[in-house]
């Protein structure tokens, strides 16, 4: 029996990827100026430029999860025609987007009970959940139940590491005070964050200037980087290629037969942490 891979536009995986995989990625939505948007990478309603353009200039923006209907329009077709289906979803520490497909799976074995619909929480987010459909994605000759087992067995080993050029983005979000972030913004200091093994977006310790954060985004995955297991690293960024160039140079340097891809953080992530994060995203032996 075939099946077919479904992921989010919170996976930020790149569109030259998921068409050569096969794999459909549902968009996501979000709100500004009172407009409503989809993005999926590669085709969004607004260039990604422009999103963060606005962003700098202040423009509030707002992010949406994909709802149960979108799940149960874009599963049932493939059930329809006899395929099965793997969906692997944004965290559900940071989103109700799995749980939605929860939802509509439930609904649709119900109504076609010789079907299966597998969805695995990634406990991932941005290029580090595109990054794990990308793997899962080249192992497609496995059967859907092998498969689904190797990618609950090493989500964990994907290792996600952020840091952000400025903090007025995080104190909009709540995620931060607004003392905090000024006295960060004074002192020039820069949160280093990963991604848990809950899936949480956590602040692991700060630095003092931007070409230090950087580094040690690059310190981070040199500690605990798998390098039998590691063929591909994403760098994704908020309109900051320079500073993503940066990294991977980094990388290469160390690791010159690793394939490194830099691409776009769309707006689920970016919307939140705003112009200028920087993320990179490899196989590890630990979060």
């Amino acid at each position: 029996m075939s099946y077919r891979i479904f992921t989010d536009a919170t996976s930020d995986l790149p569109a030259s990827f998921a068409e050569q995989l096969h794999v459909t990625v549902l968009p996501m939505g979000f709100t500004m100026e009172e407009k409503e948007y989809f993005y999926i990478p590669g085709n969004s309603d607004m260039p990604i430029e422009t999103f963060f353009e606005k962003m700098r200039a202040g423009v509030p923006v707002t992010t949406a999860q994909v709802n149960s209907f979108t799940f149960l329009e874009a599963f049932e077709p493939v059930l329809k025609a006899g395929e099965d289906i793997l969906y692997i979803g944004f965290s559900s520490k940071l989103s109700g987007t799995v749980q939605s497909a929860f939802s509509a799976a439930e609904e649709l074995m119900a109504k076609y009970p010789e079907r299966k619909v597998v969805v695995i929480d990634s406990c991932s987010a941005s290029l580090g959940e595109g990054l794990l459909v990308y793997y899962a994605a080249r192992k497609q000759d496995l059967s859907l139940d092998a498969l689904a087992k190797w990618v609950e067995d090493n989500k964990l080993r994907f290792i996600h590491w952020f840091t952000v050029d400025d903090l007025v983005y995080l104190k909009r979000g709540g995620r931060i005070s607004g003392a905090t972030a000024a006295i960060a913004t004074i002192l020039n200091i820069k949160p280093v964050m990963h991604v848990d093994n809950e899936g949480y977006l956590v602040a692991v310790e700060k630095v003092q200037g931007r070409k230090k954060s950087l580094r040690a985004l690059y310190e981070r995955l040199e500690k605990t980087v798998d390098t039998k297991a590691t063929d591909t690293v994403f760098i994704g960024h908020c309109a900051a290629k320079a500073d993503a160039e940066y990294v991977a140079k980094l990388v290469h340097e160390t690791y010159p037969d690793m394939m490194v891809h830099i691409d776009d953080i769309g707006t689920s992530i970016g919307a939140h942490s705003g112009p200028g994060t920087i993320a990179l995203f490899f196989v590890g032996t630990e979060r």
